[in-house]
């Protein structure tokens, strides 16, 4: 039994080790971007910091937050994931609960499945997508960073599974009382279903917030930019700076250098997503577990 004890303790105790080893690989990283964000340039240039800032300053974040198009591209990057939540919510489970009804129920079930399975496989590309926004005039719009993403066809299947391990018993005594389909969706599904849900509510937040590309293919003009497209093409224009800037001007921007600015960016543009990520990770291995396996 004392042998047992000791071999168990030794694998938790393995297991801790390789639990924290894993972690400090992930944290590591991020706390060098970190240091380097604070360090001065010319300590940055020589390669000269580790994971203590060098030289502690904040010029790079002064860079980005001083700057009156950062924030109006923040806001429309809260914008974007505000609305691509509530299209993802709406159509994600519009779509999915009548999926969870048999042939008999729902006449055509296995076609709608079918193109759903094809389309999550193949897409028609990005250039039939482009002259799609652009001939419904979305151009330079919000809604050119929302609507060809409005259904994510994975976070339909995810959910469907979901709806298909709630006992149907439940259903059953709703509609014993009177409850149309929706008031069974509305009032028996949903609240059932806050983990899966908060797991496709986490999916869209990273993905709109983190998607810098969209930005890029369908907005033209850089006041309409989308945060990460935004500070994807803050660069630091020495030359420009000299010749049009004031004395402060280049003062400053020669206290920061290109990995200065662009570690700031890694730095400014995760923040929010942490602050996000503790409330809805209680959900997230229950959404995702549940949701991927049909009994």
């Amino acid at each position: 039994m004392n042998r047992k004890k000791v071999i168990s303790k030794s694998g938790y105790a393995l297991i801790y080790i390789i639990v924290i080893l894993l972690g400090l690989c992930c944290l590591l990283p991020l706390w060098y971007i970190v240091a380097i964000s604070f360090s001065k340039a010319s300590a940055v240039e020589g390669n000269m910091v580790s994971f203590i800032p060098i030289g502690f300053n904040t010029v790079a974040y002064e860079e980005i937050l001083t700057d009156k198009q950062y924030w109006r591209s923040f806001g429309i990057s809260i914008m974007r994931v505000v609305l691509a939540i509530l299209f993802n919510t709406v159509l994600t489970v519009s779509m999915a609960y009548p999926l969870t009804k048999n042939k008999q129920q729902f006449k055509g079930r296995d076609i709608y499945m079918n193109i759903l399975i094809f389309a999550m496989l193949f897409n028609g590309g990005m250039i039939p997508t482009f002259l799609a926004i652009k001939k419904y005039h979305l151009l330079n719009t919000i809604w050119a960073l929302v609507l060809p993403g409005a259904v994510p066809i994975f976070n339909v299947i995810l959910l469907m599974n979901f709806f298909l391990g709630i006992p149907k018993s439940l259903e059953e005594a709703a509609v014993l009382d009177g409850a149309n389909p929706m008031q069974v969706l509305l009032r028996v599904y949903l609240p059932c279903s806050v983990p899966v849900l908060a797991t496709v509510s986490l999916f869209s937040i990273v993905g709109s917030w983190n998607d810098f590309y969209s930005g890029l293919i369908y907005i033209t003009r850089i006041q309409n930019y989308p945060l990460m497209t935004y500070i994807q093409s803050l660069t630091i224009n020495m030359e420009e700076i000299v010749k049009h800037g004031t004395a402060d001007d280049i003062m400053r921007a020669a206290k920061v250098s290109e990995q200065n600015l662009n570690a700031a960016k890694i730095v400014v543009s995760v923040v929010p997503l942490m602050l996000i990520y503790p409330f809805l990770q209680k959900y997230f291995i229950t959404g995702i577990v549940i949701g991927s396996v049909k009994e």
